[in-house]
C-alpha cells in the first residue's frame, strides 16, 4: 500500500481491505493495481461472501467480474481436488477473460486451480484439467453441457454457480444447456446471476434456480458527453497500443495532454516508455507522496512537460484549461470515470479531443460507455506514416506561407543571397534549408497491419515516430524508474 494518505473514497467505492477478505486475496488485488471497489463490487461482494444468492444488474465494464470472482476464490478449499465453483459465460472470449481474472486474483492462494472450458478448443487438455479436479471451471454452456453428457465434468462438489451476462446467454439460445447444468449441480449450492438487464426470461430462470436471491442494482446515471470534446476511438492490437499512441501524438501535433491508465504499474511503464523515446512526460498516481504529486501537477500547469500519465483517482485535481488531448490508454472500469476523464479537455470554450485505444473484448465495454453517455464515439483508423508525413508537410507549408506574407525574416535574407551567388537556384536553396531543419520522415510501426497476437503475447515497442526521436524531456529525475509488484495500485 502507498505510504501517503489514501484519497477519500468516491460514492460507492470503498477500500478492498474493508470487505473482510483474506490476506492472500487482498495481496492479489493490490498486485492488480486496485485499491477501491467499484459500486457493484462494494454492493455484491459482502452479500456473496455471506452465502446469499444474488442477482446483480450492472453494465459491462462496471467491475462485475471481480465482484463474483473474489468471493468464489474465497470459497475454495485447495485441499479438495474437486470442482467447487462453476462460472458460465456466453462466449469463449468472455470465458477466457474471466478465467484470466480468476488466475490473477488467486495468484496468492496456494494450490487453487482454474480452467476455461469452451467450444472450438481440443477436448484432450480439458479432459486432463477436469480429471485433475480444477477448483474453478469457467466455461460456455454448450461445451459444459457436452462434458456433462460425456461424464467428464463432475458437479457434485460445486458450492457456487455463477451466470455471467445471463441475458446474453439466453439471447444466444443457451436456455436448455443452462437448465441442464443447473439441474446437475447440488440443490444446496449458492447461485449468482449477473446481467445487464433483468428480463422476464431472466426472472423465470432466477425463480426456478435460486433461493431468496438478493437484488443488487447499480443505477446507470444518464449523462451526456462533453459537447466541446471530439470523441474518437481506435481499435488496435494490444501489443501495438504504444505505437498507436505515438503515431497519434505525432499526427495531431499535440503540445499538452493527459494519458489515463488503470493501474500504477501501467502509469510507470508508459511514462518510462515515453521518456525513453524522447517525450517530455511525467507520472501521477496514488503511490506517490502527496508533496510529490503536488509538485508534478504544478509543473504540468506551467507547461514544464507535455504529457501527464495518470490514474483516475490521482487525476481528480487536474484543472488545466488549455488541455488539447485526453487519451484513454486503458479503458476505464466505470463509465462515469470515462466522463470524468474526457471532461479534462474541451474547457473554457475551447475545443478538445478525447482518444480511446480499444483492444479485443474492450469494444463491448466501449459500447456500454456509449449507452451511458448517450453519445456516439467515432471510430477512426490509426494514421499511417504517410499521413503523418503529409500532415507535417502541410503544417510546415502554412507556417512558411504566413512568414512570407509577414516578411519577418530580414536576418536570413543575406544568407540566402550568399547561396544564390554560388550559382544555386532558389528552389535548391529552399529545399536544402528545409532538408536541414525539418524532422526526419515518420517511421512505420507495429500499428501498421501487425498480426493479431495471442492474449499471452507480451506487448512489444517498435521504433517511434520522428516526433519522439527529436523531443527533449525526461522524468522527474531524468531517467526511467524501476517498479516492483507492490507498485501496482489503482489510484
Amino acid at each position: 500500500m502507498p505510504s501517503s494518505a489514501p484519497s477519500p473514497a468516491r460514492p460507492g467505492h470503498v477500500p478492498f481491505a474493508s470487505l473482510g477478505l483474506s490476506p492472500e486475496v487482498i495481496e492479489a488485488v493490490a498486485r492488480l493495481g486496485f485499491e477501491e471497489t467499484s459500486p457493484i463490487q462494494s454492493a455484491a461482494i459482502p452479500l456473496i461472501m455471506k452465502g446469499h444468492d444474488v442477482i446483480g444488474q450492472s453494465e459491462t465494464g462496471s467491475g462485475k467480474t471481480a465482484a463474483f470472482c473474489i468471493p468464489a476464490i474465497e470459497r475454495i478449499d485447495p485441499t479438495k481436488a474437486v470442482t467447487q465453483v462453476l462460472i458460465l459465460a456466453p462466449t469463449r472470449e468472455l470465458a477466457t477473460q474471466v478465467a484470466d481474472e480468476v488466475h490473477k486474483l488467486a495468484v496468492c492462494k496456494k494450490g487453487v486451480r482454474s480452467v476455461p472450458i469452451y467450444g472450438g478448443a481440443p477436448y484432450e487438455r480439458q479432459f486432463v484439467e477436469l480429471k485433475r479436479g480444477a477448483h474453478i471451471v469457467v466455461g460456455t454452456p454448450g461445451r459444459l453441457a457436452d462434458h456433462l453428457a460425456r461424464n467428464t465434468l463432475d458437479l457434485s462438489g460445486v458450492k457456487m454457480v455463477v451466470l455471467d451476462e445471463a441475458d446474453r446467454m439466453l439471447d444466444m439460445g443457451f436456455r436448455e444447456d443452462i437448465e441442464k447444468i443447473l439441474a446437475a449441480a447440488p440443490a444446496e449450492r449458492q447461485t449468482v446471476f449477473f446481467s445487464a438487464t433483468i428480463s422476464p426470461p431472466i426472472q423465470s430462470l432466477v425463480r426456478g434456480h435460486s433461493r431468496d436471491a438478493k437484488v443488487v442494482k447499480i443505477e446507470q446515471r444518464v449523462v451526456s458527453g462533453a459537447p466541446l470534446v471530439d470523441q474518437i476511438y481506435y481499435e488496435v492490437r494490444h501489443h501495438a497500443k504504444f505505437d498507436a499512441l505515438a503515431r497519434l501524438i505525432d499526427f495531431y501535433d499535440v503540445k499538452s495532454g493527459v494519458i489515463f491508465c488503470n493501474t500504477q504499474q501501467m502509469v510507470e511503464e508508459l511514462a518510462d516508455s515515453l521518456v525513453a523515446r524522447g517525450c517530455a512526460a511525467e507520472r501521477l498516481h496514488g503511490g506517490m507522496a502527496q508533496a510529490q504529486r503536488t509538485r508534478v501537477m504544478n509543473s504540468f500547469k506551467k507547461a514544464a512537460f507535455a504529457f501527464l500519465v495518470a490514474t483516475d483517482v490521482a487525476a481528480r485535481g487536474i484543472d488545466v484549461n488549455d488541455l488539447e488531448l485526453v487519451v484513454n490508454y486503458d479503458l476505464p472500469y466505470d463509465a462515469e470515470d470515462y466522463v470524468h476523464r474526457i471532461g479534462r479537455t474541451g474547457r473554457a470554450g475551447r475545443k478538445g479531443r478525447a482518444v480511446t485505444l480499444v483492444s479485443g473484448a474492450g469494444i463491448y465495454k466501449l459500447q456500454s460507455i456509449e449507452r451511458f453517455t448517450k453519445a456516439k464515439i467515432r471510430r477512426e483508423q490509426v494514421p499511417s506514416a504517410e499521413a503523418v508525413e503529409s500532415r507535417r508537410s502541410d503544417a510546415l507549408f502554412d507556417k512558411l506561407r504566413t512568414t512570407l506574407e509577414t516578411g519577418e525574416f530580414p536576418r536570413q535574407v543575406s544568407l540566402v543571397e550568399r547561396l544564390l551567388e554560388q550559382g544555386y537556384t532558389p528552389t535548391e536553396v529552399a529545399a536544402a534549408i528545409l532538408h536541414h531543419f525539418s524532422p526526419p520522415a515518420a517511421v512505420r510501426s507495429a500499428a501498421d497491419d501487425a498480426p493479431q497476437p495471442s492474449r499471452d503475447e507480451p506487448r512489444k515497442h517498435r521504433h517511434p515516430p520522428a516526433r519522439f526521436q527529436n523531443r527533449g524531456g525526461g522524468g522527474e529525475h531524468g531517467k526511467p524508474r524501476k517498479f516492483g509488484p507492490r507498485n501496482r495500485k489503482r489510484s
